[in-house]
């Protein structure tokens, strides 16, 4: 497993290759929807994304003696941001990309042509992603947004997942769907063997 602390270098990001299995430590945003349609309009960004992680993630989080504490923070659906992603690492110089289910062609080529990374995270573990959180830093866009849609900056420590778009443009998701057409195809040609 490789390791990657924030900041995460464009020199550490493209050591990564698909298939790898990685471990994100330190500052990591999260961002939905709203916040990249917000920010693909021209809207202010209240932090620097360069060299930064965005968490395709609505956590839930509670508010405990002025503390800010994350009981879950599972992976939302990444496709959903398709139309902005590309804009927005090549304008913020995002290295990586945490969510689940996977992105599509332009994302591909931005990652490929800017060094950065989308990671797959395990959907449906949210309490248990929740565990690599160790604090808040601070939260933006909280009233306007609301809870799932804010930006969120959080201190991780030991955030896991797979590299399923590297900084050289391959693709877990592209692999596996030849390998699948190439078995389909098999498969009706020949027939299934018992």
């Amino acid at each position: 497993m490789k390791t990657l602390r924030y900041p995460f270098t464009a020199a550490a990001v493209k050591e990564l290759a698909v298939g790898e299995m990685v471990s994100l430590s330190g500052r990591v945003f999260t961002a939905r929807d709203r916040l990249h349609k917000h920010l693909y309009e021209g809207g202010r960004c209240p932090v620097n994304l360069k060299n930064g992680a965005i968490y395709h993630c609505g956590p839930i989080v509670l508010r405990r003696d002025r503390t800010w504490v994350v009981r879950a923070a599972g992976p939302t659906t990444s496709l959903r941001q398709e139309a902005y992603m590309p804009r927005l690492i090549a304008q913020h110089g995002i290295r990586v990309i945490v969510g689940k289910g996977g992105m599509g062609e332009g994302t591909r080529q931005a990652c490929a042509k800017c060094g950065c990374v989308y990671v797959q995270a395990v959907g449906g573990a949210a309490a248990l992603l929740a565990e690599a959180v160790r604090s808040v830093s601070a939260v933006h866009f909280l009233r306007e947004f609301g809870m799932a849609e804010a930006l969120w900056v959080l201190e991780v420590e030991n955030l896991r997942g797979v590299v399923a778009m590297d900084a050289q443009g391959r693709s877990l998701y592209r692999r596996v769907r030849e390998r699948s057409r190439r078995a389909l195809r098999d498969v009706l040609r020949n027939g299934v063997k018992a």
